[in-house]
């Protein structure tokens, strides 16, 4: 995990809220996407890809925050 510790904050950030949410309109393609698997329609390995393209920077920040917080309590 120590990749992680490399990897600044703002910038995780930065990713999550830009190709974390692209496109905006009409609709975040995560947002569509996570729609999709809850409707079991998330089928087509594009659909996949898509999923986890724009998942992969939320994945990231949110694991970093944890590091983060469980670091600060450890220490």
């Amino acid at each position: 995990m120590a990749f992680l510790d490399q990897i600044p904050l703002n910038l995780l950030v930065l990713a999550a809220l830009t190709l974390g949410l692209a496109p905006f309109f009409p609709e975040p393609h995560i947002w569509e996407k996570l729609k999709m698997l809850v409707a079991g329609t998330l089928s087509r390995p594009i659909d996949i890809f898509d999923l986890v393209l724009h998942a992969t920077p939320w994945l990231l920040l949110i694991a970093k925050l944890i590091r983060m917080a469980t670091a600060g309590s450890a220490g």
